[in-house]
């Protein structure tokens, strides 16, 4: 992988906007370092979250089984003591109870098509204990919240006409949380989503112009946070969001289902790494993580260039008119600034 130093790290207050755009997402953002102030000094606003919040009795609580929707499947099988559940959303986005969709129908007089709402829309409860946060987690424990994620993958695979898999963690309300205690979801689509044709799109491209995989090229020193044997964390260069964080697997993987447990606790341990420096950096901020991978029945060709990453986007700014209008971000720190000053964070032994 390519290790360079940008000629652009300087100090943000030095330097004029920019408009950049990178080979995975293809998309133009907007560096404006007038619009904000010192990197260092950027933290999330959002309120704490009282005592009695967190401790308050709820569904995913262990204990409170029976309140939720259906069970999938839980770790250990078939043991009170559970460490991590998957469950049906009780208000799921998709059905599973309706008939696999065939093509798609135009319907009469109306300018577009449709197909009836077939899919999967699954819960991950990431820990029995309400006031427990994935970042208290320990790696291991994490490991085990990623494997669920993937035997879930593995069972939905099994249906030919799901397409996509999405997995996503909303952190905090204004992140889209309505459940304060710690979970992730999966939505399992028989479409590709718009925003994976164009990821796929681009990186099918750079692949026939150069012969690489993109994500494999993007590792550049001033934007690199922190490494391990498996992965590596980074400020992509044209990053949508300040203080977006992606980790990337090391070695060329299009599947992030295909990942084997002494990998997901590699992972698990650099993701409550990032987790962490976020948290003490910018004032434990509301959050959203999303796994972009591969569809689910891709052939030997798109393997060769589609690669998985994990995307973390802490909610600092709000997306107003122009960027609704656009698809344009305006962010206003650059990445090589976010990167330096999250990979001097100091985070403790303990805690």
């Amino acid at each position: 992988m390519a290790a360079t130093t940008s000629s652009s790290s300087s100090s943000s207050g030095n330097r004029k906007p920019e408009l950049r755009k990178d080979t995975v997402s293809n998309r133009w953002v907007i560096f404006s370092p007038a619009r904000a102030k010192r990197p260092s000094e950027f933290k999330s606003n959002s309120p704490a979250v009282s005592d009695q919040q967190l401790h308050q009795r709820c569904p995913f609580c262990i204990g409170n089984e029976h309140q939720c929707a259906p069970e999938i499947f839980r770790v250990p099988p078939d043991n009170p003591d559970w460490t991590v559940r998957v469950i049906q959303n009780l208000y799921p986005a998709l059905s599973r109870d309706l008939p696999p969709p065939g093509p798609a129908r135009v319907p009469n007089n109306l300018p577009g098509s449709v197909l009836d709402g077939f899919g999967f829309h699954d819960v991950i409860i990431e820990t029995p204990i309400h006031s427990v946060q994935l970042l208290d987690l320990s790696p291991h424990d994490i490991a085990q919240v990623f494997l669920a994620h993937t035997k879930r993958i593995h069972q939905l695979a099994t249906h030919h006409s799901i397409k996509y898999v999405q997995v996503f963690k909303n952190h905090g309300a204004s992140a889209g949380a309505s459940m304060s205690h710690s979970h992730s979801q999966m939505l399992a689509l028989p479409v590709i989503p718009p925003n994976v044709s164009a990821r796929l799109g681009n990186m099918k491209d750079y692949f026939e112009k150069t012969g690489k995989c993109c994500v494999c090229e993007i590792q550049h020193e001033d934007l690199l946070i922190d490494t391990s044997d498996n992965f590596f964390s980074m400020v992509p260069y044209a990053a949508t969001f300040p203080f977006e964080i992606w980790i990337v697997p090391r070695h060329h993987s299009a599947h992030f289902h295909e990942l084997d447990a002494e990998k997901a606790v590699d992972l698990g341990r650099l993701l409550k790494l990032m987790l962490r420096k976020m948290s003490l950096q910018l004032n434990n901020p509301p959050f959203n993580f999303m796994i972009h991978t591969s569809p689910l029945h891709s052939n030997a060709s798109e393997l060769a260039y589609t690669h998985w990453f994990l995307q973390i986007v802490p909610q600092l700014t709000l997306t107003a008119g122009f960027e609704i209008a656009t698809g344009c971000h305006i962010n206003p720190v650059f990445p090589e600034d976010a990167a330096k000053v999250l990979r001097e964070v100091n985070v403790p032994e303990s805690g």
